[in-house]
């Protein structure tokens, strides 16, 4: 990986101007540009021979490349990187649109207290997905939800899908492995002993419940769907204390014109289904200082596909972590944009959660 101070500081401001030019026409047509493209955007007058001369140094610093035998040019992730860090002026977010996310995140039902933040967390997901147009996520802190539904599906001779639905509409699923015996009959009873029990129970107190009727052999259940009912509960009791919400999923597909691409976006989609590796890299993300950016191949998860991510930590006044906000996108997105979306979403989020305490 090359320094990126180095190779800015390398730079000269012909070479900045020229390099400007080409990330924003990626970021606002996705095309390459060539000479002629960026001579009729410079503010000051170069020759198109002049910038194809600098088009290959900026090539050769790794901070272009070129698609096709064309002149044009596009950014690498490394260049874009370093425009992001080195180049890029953020500015605040004009009233007009700090009006629109004020008004959606007010919109929030918080009533309940024990709810507040993840409330206020799920919404942002929307909030953030609509204004920037990509696939909003966040972090939120698991909620104890009330159950109501919960089923057992065999998948092979040695795993069950452990399907639950929540009295809110939710539905999570988990992977459980299993010895091989396992019968539909046994995941039948399993399921049925535990919905008759589970129903307008939150997972904590349905646990307590079972396990006592297990341990006082009061639960009249074969052996084997007993060993079901047990696994059942301990992959959610087992669980992380954190949960990932995605919005606007089919907002990856808007950019998406090559097959090649398709099936690549369709990786990511799989990615954010399971949720597992993008609540990860949100929990990493939330326990740095600020905001962060994750540029294309930078992440195995964006590898190939052309997406980033840009999440920001939600922290109250004591700087303990409440969650996270971001969005993943296209990687020639408006970064100066989207950042500060996200930025100020996730501290109004903060804001709206102290003043739900007063």
């Amino acid at each position: 990986m090359q320094d990126k101070k180095a190779v800015l500081a390398r730079l000269d401001d012909r070479s900045r101007e020229v390099f400007r030019v080409l990330v924003d026409h990626f970021i606002h047509t996705k095309n390459a540009a060539g000479s002629q493209t960026v001579v009729a955007k410079l503010s000051s007058r170069l020759s198109p021979a002049t910038v194809r001369h600098v088009m290959a140094r900026l090539q050769e610093e790794g901070l272009l490349y070129a698609p096709h035998r064309s002149a044009g040019r596009l950014p690498t992730d490394f260049g874009l990187r370093l425009f992001v860090e080195g180049l890029m002026e953020v500015g605040p977010l004009d009233a007009a649109l700090k009006r629109s996310i004020e008004g959606a995140m007010h919109g929030s039902d918080t009533s309940d207290s024990d709810d507040n933040v993840h409330g206020l967390l799920e919404r942002a997901s929307d909030v953030v997905s609509g204004v920037a147009h990509c696939t909003g996520l966040v972090m939120a802190p698991r909620r104890n939800i009330r159950v109501k539904h919960i089923e057992f599906v065999l998948l092979q001779k040695t795993q069950v899908l452990v399907v639950l639905v929540a009295e809110d509409g939710s539905v999570e699923n988990r992977l459980i492995d299993v010895s091989a015996g396992f019968t539909h009959a046994s995941l039948i009873e399993a399921g049925n002993y535990l919905n008759a029990r589970l129903i307008g129970r939150t997972l904590s107190e349905a646990s307590v419940l079972v396990q006592q009727e297990i341990n006082d052999q009061r639960s009249q259940l074969t052996a084997l769907s007993e060993r079901l009912v047990s696994m059942g509960l301990a992959v959610w009791s087992g669980d992380g204390s954190d949960r990932l919400i995605v919005r606007g999923q089919s907002r990856l597909m808007d950019d998406v014109d090559v097959l090649e691409d398709i099936d690549r976006i369709r990786h990511l989609l799989g990615e954010l289904e399971s949720g597992g590796n993008f609540l990860n890299l949100l929990q990493l993300a939330a326990q740095g200082e600020g905001l962060k950016i994750f540029i294309g191949a930078e992440h195995p998860l964006f590898n190939h596909a052309g997406c980033s991510l840009i999440v920001s930590p939600v922290r109250d006044r004591r700087e303990s972590i409440l969650g996270a906000v971001g969005i993943v996108g296209p990687s020639r997105m408006d970064y100066a944009r989207i950042i500060s979306i996200v930025d100020y979403t996730a501290q109004l989020v903060a804001q709206l959660t102290e003043q739900d305490k007063t």
